[in-house]
């Protein structure tokens, strides 16, 4: 799979800097130690974090500009990541997913970034563009139903689009029986050391609780 990012984000984020992560994964429904660690990233949270400091992180901070050049409100359609954090500051329970959610969602909550994850089987074609939604584009987030992605970064495969920062789409969304992952890190701040470091702790966890014995990465440059 290869990933073309498109002019029309160029212009709005010229330091934009990815990363696609592909993987060979096992899934299970939960993970006891996985939500030992998921449950001390919360009571960091809590502790750090207020949700108009959370604004503040790299990450989300240059993700809400984009929104907002694209003239999208990010308050109202918020990035999962910032989400994510939200809830953990309201004091609500994060949704219990299977392992590979549970694990991506974590990784969003310390890096800060926005991350779509995928069933790589459900893909067509063998092309991802990054580019912008238009209006009346269908699109299916996962349990939001139909969203208006107009103004909002998407990557779409060549049947549609299948992914953005507010939500993924059902269409490739992972499930219990997913066994090629793929993910893709959007650093809208444009920080690569950063984006690796997200990579390579996705990574890590895919081995610890995955069995993912094959998994690489590469950096997507706004060129």
């Amino acid at each position: 799979m290869k990933v073309i990012v498109l002019d029309e984000i160029k212009s709005v984020c010229p330091k934009f800097v990815g990363a696609m992560l592909v993987a060979d994964v096992v899934n299970t429904p939960y993970s006891e130690e996985l939500w030992a660690e998921i449950n001390e990233a919360y009571k960091n949270c809590k502790a750090t974090l207020t949700t108009e400091t959370l604004k503040e992180i790299p990450g989300i901070a240059a993700t809400r500009r984009v929104y907002r050049v694209c003239g999208k409100d990010p308050s109202r359609y918020r990035l999962a990541s910032e989400a994510l954090i939200r809830r953990i500051l309201q004091g609500k329970t994060l949704y219990q997913i299977d392992t590979l959610v549970d694990l991506i969602n974590l990784a969003s909550i310390f890096f800060g970034y926005s991350i779509g994850a995928f069933d790589a089987d459900k893909f067509v074609g063998d092309t991802l563009t990054l580019g912008i939604g238009r209006e009346g584009e269908p699109y299916e987030g996962i349990g939001r139903g139909m969203i208006n992605i107009a103004g909002l970064p998407i990557y779409r495969d060549t049947q549609g689009g299948v992914g953005t920062p507010t939500s993924d789409n059902e269409r490739t969304k992972i499930d219990i029986n997913t066994r090629h992952l793929l993910v893709l890190i959007n650093g809208y701040d444009g920080n690569e050391q950063r984006v690796r470091e997200n990579a390579e702790y996705i990574q890590t966890m895919l081995c610890k609780y995955c069995q993912s014995k094959s998994n690489s990465y590469f950096i997507i440059h706004n060129s």
